[in-house]
């Protein structure tokens, strides 16, 4: 047999080999958390591989770039060799690539640029500002809320009415203006040449709509594997199926309990809908060895999924022996809670515990504000996931924008930004130069218009930046003319410029990687790196750091010790997750995804109370809480319930007994008496 049946096959357990085993024929792999998903889906494709498939015809989709480079590493170690997969990545970079080879067919420009989402609430900005659908008496929905609703929308696949009345019912009554927005804001694009996120989901979905085009795609690859199908929108499944109507070569892969990203569109209902999308119906198997959680964690894990209202059926299971129970601790309050997990964490580094090995996880991000304060009163390091991403930190923009306005001159958006780094250059000035664009090319434009007073070294060297990239566009040296002109531009605009600095040393180092302008500018817009110069919350000098991180962050992580912050009503499940069944059992998903990141210990924390800055005055500051609705009694019996209080300090009420009472005031006034 091949090298990967001797090799690999033998460290798999039954229903994992029988994933990796099965041939052509539709196959949905429900993998439930800590069951080795990732290790099964690279094995399987060694295991086509190996047998036969040509690897230029295996499409391999998935979340994140990083996803996609290590199951490509993990096939070449399970092969003892190295495999190219060079049909693997996110679906919005795979569209993109389609999308330039389709170009001629489907009536777009291939050289189009790609819009983030900060960019593309700029041009929604833009437009919104020249429709003046914003200046009536009551406010309109801002930029950002509107490019939430377009893409809204764009991937649930649904009327503007429908999304608005289910996600964004404070905006009822601006659904024709948004209709007429939108609209526009289409125009807008499609004049500029560039597409946002949405639409390279859209366009591959609308050309698969084709029967001749989706089978003439859908040929060129004899297997297609989805990694996480749980978290696919309606236009993700809609391209699947129209690609592979039959279902042959096709294998999902994902878990019904961890669809978490409703928010972002995504529909449980594709993964529990997928065996019946083919006749017959697609085989099942189920991944129940844990390899992560002892036995406890997992029995109070499997107790909170169990009440589930629609589920694929199964049960984790561990062969780890021993292990204490998890920890339902009722505290006072949010003050209380952070002493508790601050105690805790100390504890456990003494028992060596890293602080990296423990995590807090919380419902949103606001949660964790006490807990912080506390960490750092304490000089606890910690870095918190979910901050700033490299792709908004201004001088990123700034740098990129430059890029992408030499690359696509119809970008309105890139130059805006590009010019105004110019001291003197104000919007009225930049939005004059580009209207000569179309005319004139960027550099021409530039070239034409006087310099802004007091800045004209800035004006000739952007205008011999754009006359070299327009003559001799050659790459990697763009990326060198680029950092030459706008350096002395940060420098006067950011007081940290040395530190920002690193991330266009570290765009650089990236941008040379790539065979081009084009190729660098899509891949880094869909999937950009940690930011270098953003690690917000930890010094440089720590080497050991606690994790903080919302559960949507945490997803597919794990730590040995876990803290799961605020477990009451109004939090989890959230105030805004309680409206409709759907919501509800979202919110139940959420609390299994947090326990299964644990592997030893998991503490489930319920404050009795919080303070609330919204009663009004006089009355009680207090809001008193409940445990949440998805710990029955059934499932706390799980748990080693316990309270918890801080001891008093010396000196305190409690400790010594109270604290004498002195009139400091009158001992004041009567000093100099």
């Amino acid at each position: 047999m091949s090298r990967i049946t001797s090799v690999a096959l033998d460290d798999l357990n039954a229903e994992q080999r029988a994933a990796v085993e099965h041939g052509s024929a539709p196959l949905l792999v429900i993998a439930g958390a800590g069951s080795g998903k990732t290790k099964t889906l690279s094995c399987r494709v060694a295991h086509l591989v190996a047998n036969g498939a040509d690897p230029s015809r295996i499409l391999l989709l998935t979340f994140s770039r990083r996803a996609a480079s290590e199951m490509i590493a993990r096939v070449g170690k399970v092969m003892a060799g190295d495999v190219r997969i060079p049909w693997a990545g996110t679906f919005h970079a795979i569209g993109a690539r389609l999308l330039r080879e389709l170009a001629p067919v489907i009536g777009i420009d291939p050289e189009f640029t790609i819009h983030d989402r900060s960019d593309s609430a700029d041009l929604m900005s833009m437009v919104r500002q020249e429709l003046g659908v914003a200046t009536g008496a009551k406010r309109f929905p801002m930029k950002g809320t509107c490019l939430a609703i377009y893409s809204r929308v764009v991937n649930a696949d649904e009327s503007i009415d429908d999304a608005v009345v289910a996600q964004f019912p404070w905006c009822r009554e601006w659904t024709a203006e948004l209709k007429t927005l939108f609209g526009a804001y289409v125009e807008a694009k499609q004049k500029q040449n560039v597409l946002d996120y949405d639409d390279l989901l859209w366009l591959w979905a609308e050309a698969m709509n084709e029967p001749a085009l989706a089978a003439e795609v859908g040929a060129r690859f004899e297997h297609v594997l989805v990694d996480e199908y749980q978290d696919t929108n309606k236009l993700q499944a809609r391209i699947l199926l129209a690609m592979k109507p039959d279902g042959r070569g096709v294998t999902v892969v994902g878990d019904d309990a961890q669809s978490i990203y409703s928010f972002r569109a995504a529909d449980v209902r594709n993964i529990l809908e997928f065996p019946k999308a083919f006749t017959p119906e697609a085989r099942l198997v189920t991944l129940e060895q844990n390899y992560r959680s002892t036995s406890p964690i997992l029995d109070a894990s499997n107790a909170v999924i169990d009440l589930a209202k629609e589920r694929f059926t199964k049960n984790l299971r561990t062969t780890r022996s021993g292990g204490t129970a998890p920890k339902l601790v009722s505290v006072r309050d949010e003050a209380a809670q952070a002493s508790y997990i601050a105690e805790s964490v100390l504890e456990a580094r003494e028992r060596g515990l890293t602080l990296m090995q423990q995590a807090i996880l919380f419902r949103a991000a606001d949660f964790s504000a006490p807990v912080e304060l506390e960490l750092a009163k304490r000089d606890i390091p910690f870095v918190k996931f979910g901050g700033l991403k490299f792709l908004e930190a201004a001088h990123v923009k700034d740098f990129l924008a430059i890029l992408r306005w030499a690359q696509n001159g119809g970008d309105r958006i890139a130059g805006f930004r590009t010019l105004q780094l110019v001291p003197g250059v104000g919007p009225a000035k930049a939005a004059r130069i580009l209207d000569a664009v179309d005319e004139f090319g960027p550099y021409g434009a530039v070239r034409n218009t006087a310099p802004p007073a007091g800045a004209a070294e800035a004006w000739d060297a952007l205008k011999e930046m754009l006359a070299a990239m327009e003559k001799t566009p050659a790459w990697p040296s763009d990326l060198d003319l680029a950092a030459r002109w706008y350096t002395p531009m940060m420098n006067e605009r950011y007081d940290d410029a040395r530190v920002r600095a690193g991330d266009i040393d570290q765009l650089q180092r990236i941008g040379a990687t790539f065979g081009g302008r084009t190729s660098f500018l899509t891949e880094l817009t869909l999937d950009p790196p940690n930011s270098t110069s953003d690690e917000s919350g930890k010094s440089s000098k720590d080497d050991d750091y606690l994790i903080l991180s919302t559960i949507h962050s945490a997803k597919g992580q794990e730590w040995k010790n876990v803290f799961v912050l605020n477990v009451v009503d109004g939090c989890m499940p959230s105030d805004l997750g309680t409206g409709s069944t759907a919501a509800l059992e979202e919110e139940r998903r959420l609390l299994y995804v947090a326990m299964t990141r644990a592997k030893d210990e998991l503490h489930l924390i319920t404050p009795q109370r919080f303070y609330h800055t919204q009663q009004s005055r006089g009355g009680d500051k207090h809001v008193y809480a409940i445990k949440s609705r998805f710990l029955p009694e059934y499932v706390c019996s799980k748990f080693q319930q316990t309270a918890w209080a801080p001891e008093p300090a010396p000196g305190e009420a409690g400790a010594n007994g109270p604290l004498p009472k002195i009139d400091l005031a009158a001992k004041a006034r009567s000093r100099f008496s």
